[in-house]
Parts: structure tokens; sequence; C-alpha cells
């Protein structure tokens, strides 16, 4: 959704009209839900940092001011609300050091996923995703799934987009080892049929 076709609501609310907020809800509640569950692990939690976020967006809406776009601008609150919801429980981000040099032998994953048929590959590729730490998984997400551009993934975890960049190669890298050893069996199977 870009910024345009959220002014006119974001507009309504600021002059005080509930029901237009009702509608951003609707918009970004799946999106951010989506980055909660990522972070948190947990569904009830995930829904209560939803609804935190929603309110922290209800009162700080006066404040957007159209720099960036207003899904980002949300993400980076759900972000930091999960943060800081982790930090209040005790718990950390389950994260991977930046500069961890792991490498992988990593056969074409084209190849390797073609033997599945579309539901079977989400299926797979979400399962997989759950098994990396929850950096990865959120900068999977964010650019894969959300579609946003290095530059909103910046904004939106507080990093360099160079950052991004290498999160986003190592995070890739590591879901491919997960997916090659997951599937290798498959692979194997179907080969043989050849």
């Amino acid at each position: 959704m870009n910024t345009n076709a959220d002014q006119p609501c974001i507009d309504k609310v600021i002059q005080g009209d509930t029901q237009a907020f009702a509608v951003l809800v609707d918009r970004y509640k799946h999106m951010v839900f989506t980055l909660a569950m990522k972070m948190l692990k947990n569904k009830e939690e995930a829904e209560e940092v939803a609804q935190d976020v929603f309110l922290k967006v209800f009162q700080a809406l006066p404040t957007f001011k159209g720099d960036s776009k207003f899904s980002t601008w949300i993400y980076r609150i759900a972000y930091n609300r999960s943060l800081d919801y982790l930090k209040k429980q005790g718990r950390t981000l389950n994260t991977t050091a930046i500069d961890a040099q792991k490498e992988f032998n990593i056969p074409a994953l084209d190849n390797t996923l073609d033997v599945l048929d579309s539901k079977e590959r989400k299926h797979t590729i979400k399962e997989a995703m759950n098994e990396l730490a929850a950096d990865d998984t959120l900068v999977l997400t964010l650019h894969y799934f959300e579609e946003l551009s290095l530059k909103e993934i910046s904004k939106v975890m507080g990093i360099t987009v160079d950052n991004v960049k290498v999160r986003l190669f190592r995070s890739r890298k590591r879901l491919a080892a997960i997916l090659t050893y997951r599937l290798e069996p498959e692979i194997l199977r179907n080969y043989g049929k050849k």
C-alpha cells in the first residue's frame, strides 16, 4: 500500500474520524501481526503486541510526516514494540552475528525446489524459516513476502542498507542450507525415477 492511498485515511483520523482508523488497521493488521509473530514466536504475545502497535500508531499518527511510506513507519513501530516486549520479558531477539562466517556448499536451490508443487514449496519454505534465527526470518519476510525495499528494511530495523544487503545474503544462504538438507532425500528419490 502506498502513502498516497493511505493519506486520505490518515487525514480523516487526525480530524477525529475513528472509522478511517479502522480502515488503516484492517489494511495493516496482517503485516503487523506477521512481523510480531516472526520476532516473538508466540501467537498470544504477537496479538498483544499488535494491539499495542495500533494504539501507538493511533496516538502518534499526527506526528507521521510522510518522509517514508506509511507501511514502513508502521513496521518500525511494530519492530520496536516487539523488541520492547522481548526486553520486558527478559528475552532477547534470536539473532545471528552479522560477521558469522559459515560457508555452505549449496547446489542449485531452484532445481531443488522444482521437485515440489507450489503448495508444498510454500509449506517447506515456511517450515525451514522457522529454523532460522529471528533476525534472518525477519529480513527475509520483509524483503520477499512484504516486498519492502532495502532502504525501507534499513529504516524498519535501524541498520544501514549495506547491513541489510549482508543480512539478506547470509539469511538466504542459511535458508538454502536448511532447505537443501531437508529436501535432499526427496531429490534422491526423484533422481532415481528419471
